[in-house]
């Protein structure tokens, strides 16, 4: 035992000795003032003196103990750390298959010849699956359990993974694509939950962080997975997406071996098996209190599962609960409309986009970004209960606009300076050829029909040429002098396919750096927090629902139609939408979002009872609460943070 657990110990029983002492001298000043007999007397001191140093024995070791178990409990059990790596690992599968996508994209459009369609398809088939799965995740979660939900979502992980890799077609690639998003779905609904049951509460919120590092942790080893595997000459897609099996395998072994839920379990009347899965999430800790305690949440819940109706009526009905349904939503809106899966699902075809011609460097330039990501999350763990909710939001989404009209500037820029198309050849096949009538590489970039063929003298182009792609490869022309290319690199011409050629392509990578420079800490994990907060205990398990289901219609909405988007409205005019929304977003969280920070749960209530515009302008002035006095009937202005009610 350390020395400080020792003094602990020595300490306790040094006050449980005076405290025996004390009663032994009541008890004696009682017998001597009784006024019996002084031989009955006697024999009654000394048999309470006994007793007295019998009990004072027996007390001290059951103290000890006491003292021993509470040094215990600061030993948290390794088993512990155990199931909250392998339950993470779900989280590390979401993030690996999410961020995968970006630089395998580059490949497979050239290798399949996709069109910007199924380009979207089979970025936002993952997202839809998950949304989907993520609802029938909450079903199978209350009735087979987490512990199936995870070996199920591993399994759809591995079988998703393989699929991907033997793929020899489009349609083979989006059926992969849709099983892995149902594995998403499904783990981003139980391991939270899993890991938040089986945690000791003082590590709860500790360890249900490594869920969200894993995400963004499985980001960024994908975009160097991406890098590594691009300088394949072949099929170094197949390795990218298929890889993710790996740790799906892991996960799926090691959940064979690991525990169901206790909390589940106590749920379902299976208490004998609960108490032996808590003691040993445990150790040597009691589990008595916790358990009861457990025991009579899930009573309450039961409850109030009962009562009064749909617990989502009553949130509508009830004003405080739907303006906090009406925030939390909001935010989750919000986070996806200025454009955060863009960012991560295309970034390497962003970088491609602003005039990146290799696709190597385009990869490993998303993996720059990534990392940025990833690093800049841990920074928001640092910043939360530093700076508070909303000064922290505020700031990221302002940061965020600017950052988007700094990557849309850069290509407006660029468009401005778009190379002139200086040759006209004839097709011949003599087929009416849209390409043709652009006068510009902006406009013939924009067109996934046309591409540039042109030379360079020293960096200005010379010669150029908007041509029709060829059919079965992106990576040359139709006809022409680009449409071999072995002959075209021998005789230093270039073919460029959905990119101008530009000395402006830095400012994409400056713009996105900057972008997640500042969303990273904010926008990225604060609607999630906000949302576990907002909300009274008997509505927070369906306000959490409602505002994921919301992220996630609209994280489909946006990855569906950006490369489309990118094509009508220009590369510039989709990120100066993203901007627009960005502004909006900041207008509705400057009035709407008050500051949870250090507030109990059950104080955040009060916080929605204002009416909607103003629970966050109230806010305003970093809590500082103005109290009177009442003296003979006038107001006095007492101190901040200080009540009283004197007359």
């Amino acid at each position: 035992m350390s020395r400080k657990a020792s003094d602990n110990v020595e300490y306790t029983l040094r006050s449980l000795s005076n405290l025996m002492g004390e009663k032994r001298r009541q008890q004696a000043d009682g017998s001597a003032g009784s006024g019996a007999a002084a031989a009955a007397g006697e024999r009654s001191l000394i048999a309470a003196e006994s007793c007295s140093s019998l009990n004072s024995a027996a007390s001290g070791s059951e103290l000890e103990r006491a003292a021993r178990r509470q040094f215990q409990q600061d030993e948290t059990p390794g088993f512990v750390y155990v199931v909250s790596v392998f339950s993470a690992l779900g989280g590390f599968l979401f993030g690996y298959d999410t961020g995968v996508v970006s630089g395998a994209l580059l490949l497979l459009k050239r290798e399949l010849n996709l069109d910007a369609l199924w380009q979207e398809l089979l970025v936002s088939s993952t997202v839809g699956a998950a949304a989907l799965s993520a609802l029938a995740g909450g079903v199978l979660n209350g009735l087979c359990g987490r512990r199936p939900c995870i070996l199920l979502a591993s399994g759809l992980f591995t079988a998703g993974a393989g699929v991907l890799a033997a793929a020899r077609d489009k349609e083979t690639l989006l059926g992969g694509r849709v099983v892995v998003g149902l594995g998403i779905g499904v783990a981003s609904m139980t391991v939270p939950v899993y890991i938040a049951e089986v945690a000791p509460p003082h590590l709860r919120g500790r360890l249900v962080t490594i869920n969200t590092l894993f995400i963004t942790g499985g980001q960024f080893f994908a975009s160097v997975v991406d890098g590594i595997f691009s300088y394949l000459a072949k099929d170094g897609w197949r390795y990218m997406l298929g890889l993710s099996a790996v740790p799906a395998v892991i996960q799926f072994l090691g959940f064979l071996f690991l525990p169901e839920s206790p909390r589940w379990l106590i749920q379902k009347g299976q208490t004998q098996r609960a108490r032996r899965i808590l003691s040993q999430m445990r150790g040597n800790q009691a589990i008595d209190e916790e358990y009861d305690s457990i025991k009579n949440n899930i009573e309450e819940e039961e409850k109030e599962v009962g009562a009064a109706g749909p617990v989502i009526c009553r949130m509508l009905t009830y004003p405080p609960t739907r303006r906090a349904l009406i925030v939390g939503c909001g935010l989750q809106m919000f986070q996806q409309l200025s454009g955060i899966n863009t960012v991560m699902y295309y970034s390497a075809t962003i970088l491609q986009m602003s005039g990146v011609e290799d696709d190597r460097l385009a990869i490993w330039l998303a993996a720059l970004t990534a990392f940025i990501n990833f690093i800049f999350t841990l920074v928001g763990v640092w910043l939360v209960e530093r700076m508070g909710r909303r000064k922290l939001t505020l700031g990221s989404l302002a940061g965020t606009a600017v950052a988007l009209i700094i990557l849309a500037s850069g290509f407006l820029l660029s468009a401005q300076v778009s190379p002139r198309i200086t040759l006209n050849p004839p097709d011949p096949s003599h087929q009416n050829s849209t390409c043709t009538k652009y006068s510009f590489c902006n406009g013939c970039m924009l067109d996934p029909d046309c591409g540039l063929c042109y030379k360079l003298n020293k960096s200005s182009v010379i010669e150029s040429s908007c041509i029709p792609v060829d059919k079965d490869s992106t990576m040359k022309a139709a006809w022409g002098r680009c449409s071999n290319e072995t002959v075209f690199k021998k005789e230093d011409l270039f073919w460029a396919y959905n990119f101008c050629p530009t000395p402006y392509s830095w400012t994409a990578l400056l713009g996105l750096i900057l972008y997640l420079v500042f969303f990273a800490p904010g926008m990225g994990p604060m609607p999630w927090t906000i949302n576990s907060e907002i909300y009274p205990l008997w509505a927070r398990s369906t306000g959490n629902a409602c505002s994921s289901g919301v992220n996630w219609v609209f994280n489909v909405l946006v990855s569906l139609t950006f490369l489309h988007t990118a094509e009508y409205l220009t590369y510039y005019g989709a990120f100066f939408l993203y901007a627009g929304f960005a502004a909006l977003g900041l207008a509705f969280i400057y009035g709407c979002l008050p500051e949870t920070k250090g507030k109990k749960l059950e104080e955040i209530d009060s916080l929605f009872e204002n009416r909607l515009c103003t629970c966050g302008m109230a806010d305003s002035d970093e809590g500082r609460y103005i109290e009177y006095i009442r003296v003979k009937g006038s107001n006095y202005h007492l101190s901040d943070n200080d009540a009283s009610d004197v007359e």
